[in-house]
């Protein structure tokens, strides 16, 4: 039997398609969860406010007098920038203020608007092996885990959270390296899940704390306060695109008392302590 014989066209046809296809913008940005029945879909990238439901509350709100369906994508802040850039979202809820800032510059988003916050709170295990309980600063109680070789868990996902931890071992002049720091690349809550499971110490936001510590045994919030922990969240859009005005006037709505209603009190009815400050607190904060 005679071997079967490719041409170089062929060769080049099938190349092609497959690298359009590893590039769909599909395919990088898939929806977790769609919220309404529409074929006008808005994609917003966000990690947390996803994961912990409040996307869900607002788009049910934002959507209730507009045909339009809105698609998350689920990723943390900078992963969400990116797909902004790429114009593979239309607008993103994201907490990394210099990468906010420099995406405005840049002139690839547009409306950056302050939407709320909340902060963020370091954990680990009851019997606090590295003494961070008596820490002043959040810089000296990474150094207190560092010098005690204490597991400490890292997203290490370019994500905001993972910025945030990056920028305090910078300030306590900290290269954080070794068996005691483990890096999970992954996202909030399953990293604080894993960090209970290895009784490690982990930087996590206290709205994915306020919503899974009734499940954690192992840890406790051990130090919080440093307004270097505060965490400001921002939305911003595509300052182009056929979808551009309805996300535009996705973050007109978050900014809105509506809006802010709804951030400022997410969380109270479900677990008694509101998850996120709204952005009249959170402007003390904004620098």
């Amino acid at each position: 039997m005679r071997p079967k014989r490719f041409f170089p066209w062929m060769i080049l046809l099938v190349a092609g398609f497959l690298a359009a296809w590893s590039a769909s913008p599909a395919r990088a940005a898939d929806c977790k969860e769609v919220y309404g029945d529409s074929s006008v879909r808005l994609r917003v990238a966000t990690g947390s406010p996803g994961e912990l439901g409040l996307l869900k509350v607002l788009a049910d709100a934002f959507l209730a007098d507009r045909d339009a369906a809105l698609c998350w994508v689920k990723a943390g802040s900078g992963k969400s920038l990116a797909l902004l850039e790429d114009k593979e979202v239309d607008a993103v809820m994201v907490h990394a203020p210099a990468a906010e800032k420099k995406a405005v510059e840049e002139g690839w988003a547009t409306q950056r608007t302050l939407i709320g916050s909340n902060e963020f709170y370091i954990v680990g295990p009851s019997a606090d092996p590295a003494g961070i309980a008596q820490a002043e600063t959040a810089a000296e109680a990474y150094r207190k885990i560092s010098e005690a070789r204490a597991v400490f868990l890292s997203r290490g996902d370019n994500s905001g959270t993972h910025k945030k931890e990056m920028f305090i071992w910078k300030t306590a002049g900290i290269e954080p390296s070794g068996d005691w720091y483990v890096v999970t690349k992954d996202f909030m809550m399953a990293t604080l899940e894993k960090a209970d499971e290895l009784g490690g110490y982990f930087m996590t936001d206290s709205s994915t704390w306020v919503a899974g510590k009734k499940d954690l045994s192992n840890l406790k919030v051990l130090f919080r306060g440093d307004p270097a922990l505060v965490n400001t969240y921002h939305a911003l859009c595509r300052p182009d695109g056929e979808i551009q005005p309805l996300a535009a006037e996705l973050v007109e709505f978050l900014a809105s008392e509506k809006g802010q209603s709804l951030i400022g009190s997410y969380g109270k009815d479900l677990y008694g302590d509101s998850m996120y400050n709204d952005a009249a607190y959170a402007r003390q904060y904004d620098h």
